[in-house]
């Protein structure tokens, strides 16, 4: 079992990786410990093919509430660079890794660690969650994603609202913003999650890794390039033994056994 005093626990069962942010008293507030701690360990996932789901939590009473304002106070331009910079590499990391990113918030999910659960591939919550992206309160703009993610999920106009008026939101709004993709009872949070993980990694990991890339790198790309990109990656596909046992079953009228093959 980890170090409970560690920034940043991790656990794993077979393909399944849960990361928690671990600084319960301080809200899991992001420092640079912890900063490093996560871009260290999404570094080693990023280089494991076996890994097949991340799933990012948070202990105690929150998910992520933002930065540290305590370290920023201390010596605020050298803190930040060295916070962003680390927490940017991570998040990089798990954006390009073909594993699927769930992000299981509860809590307070503020600042950057709203830049986290945007950055996640699906995001569940659990209701009662409160979500601020908070910059603007402070007297900074944003960091860990948030301008790239939440233009695209919510459009300029509303991302704009969130951004400059920095109000708090509840998790109903979050899910009808399309910021969460579910919405379950706390005490079901842990459960559902679960359940979600287990459900991706017995998926097909080659697919569900090129769905992933398709889908982030699309908005950068023009149709023509798209295209191309589609008809590559559904080859790569195509000649995988997964995508033979899936038309298999799919004839045969039977649950596929996806094996990563």
């Amino acid at each position: 079992m980890p170090d409970t005093m560690e920034p940043l626990l991790t656990s794993r069962e077979g393909p399944i990786v849960r990361l928690t942010f671990n600084r319960p008293d301080s809200l899991n507030a992001l420092d640079v410990p912890l900063a490093n701690a996560f871009a260290e360990t999404c570094l080693n996932l990023s280089r494991d093919p076996e890994v097949r789901v991340v799933v990012l939590n948070g202990a105690g009473r929150a998910f992520v509430a933002g930065g540290d304002i305590a370290v920023m106070r201390e010596a605020p331009v050298d803190n930040a660079r060295a916070l962003i910079d680390l927490m940017h590499q991570g998040l990089s990391l798990l954006a390009r890794m073909h594993a699927s990113v769930i992000a299981s918030v509860h809590g307070v999910v503020a600042g950057g660690g709203l830049g986290v659960a945007l950055a996640a591939d699906l995001a569940i919550a659990a209701e009662g969650t409160r979500f601020n992206m908070a910059y603007a309160n402070i007297g900074t703009s944003c960091d860990c994603s948030n301008s790239w993610a939440l233009p695209r999920i919510v459009g300029v106009r509303k991302a704009l609202e969130i951004a400059l008026l920095s109000e708090t939101f509840d998790a109903a709004e979050a899910l009808r913003l399309g910021l969460v993709n579910r919405v379950v009872p706390a005490d079901r949070l842990e459960r559902e999650t679960d359940a979600l993980a287990r459900r991706l990694a017995a998926g097909p990991p080659l697919a569900l890794g090129n769905l992933k890339r398709l889908m982030r790198e699309s908005f950068d790309a023009t149709l023509e390039a798209q295209l191309q990109s589609e008809r590559d990656a559904f080859l790569q596909c195509a000649a995988s033994s997964d995508f033979r046992e899936g038309v298999s079953a799919f004839v045969e009228k039977r649950r596929p056994v996806f094996r990563g093959e």
